[in-house]
C-alpha cells in the first residue's frame, strides 16, 4: 500500500445523551464552526420528537437512529472510464460511511423541507425516515436502484 490508512476519528459524547453518535450526527448539521448552535437545533428537534410521536414507547433518540439506519445506503455507483465510455460501476460501501452517507441524506433532506425552523424541518425528516417515508428515504431507494441498474459492471471494482 503506498499511502497510510486514515485513523478513525474518535467522538466524545454529547452532554445529553451521553452518545458519540449524536455528537457525530451534530458535527455534520454545524456551519462555520457553530457548534452550540448544532446542538441547540439537534435538541429541539428530539423534543418536538417527542410532541409528535403518537403511540410509539420508543423514546426520541432510538427513533432518530431507527431513522437513521432506514435512510443510511448500502451501496453506490462510482464513474470508472473504461474503453472510451463511463461506466458506472456499484461498489458496497464501508460500515462507517454508510453512517456518514445516512447522516448527510438526512440533514440535506431536512433543509429542503418547507418548514418554519431547522429544528422542525429536521424532526419531521426524522420522523418521516423512522416511518419509511420522506426525500430521504426515497434518494436512499434511488441510489439503490441505480446499482441494481448498473450491477452488470459489477465486476469492474478493483
Amino acid at each position: 500500500m503506498r499511502k497510510k490508512r486514515k485513523k478513525k476519528k474518535i467522538y466524545f459524547p454529547d452532554p445529553k445523551f451521553n452518545d458519540s453518535l449524536v455528537t457525530r450526527f451534530v458535527n455534520h448539521l454545524m456551519k462555520n464552526g457553530k457548534k452550540n448552535l448544532a446542538y441547540k437545533i439537534f435538541y429541539d428537534a428530539m423534543k418536538k420528537i417527542e410532541q409528535i410521536k403518537e403511540k410509539e414507547e420508543k423514546s426520541a433518540l432510538e427513533i432518530w437512529k431507527v431513522g437513521l439506519k432506514n435512510v443510511m445506503p448500502h451501496v453506490e455507483v462510482i464513474s470508472r472510464r473504461m474503453g472510451g465510455s463511463n461506466i458506472q460501476v456499484p461498489i458496497i460501501i464501508s460500515p462507517d460511511s454508510k453512517i456518514t452517507k445516512g447522516m448527510k441524506l438526512l440533514i440535506s433532506c431536512a433543509a429542503i423541507r418547507n418548514e418554519k425552523s431547522m429544528s422542525n424541518k429536521l424532526a419531521f425528516e426524522i420522523f418521516d425516515a423512522f416511518k419509511e417515508q420522506g426525500e430521504a428515504v426515497k434518494r436512499k431507494e434511488n441510489i439503490h436502484k441505480m446499482a441494481e441498474a448498473n450491477k452488470a459492471f459489477s465486476h469492474f471494482r478493483f
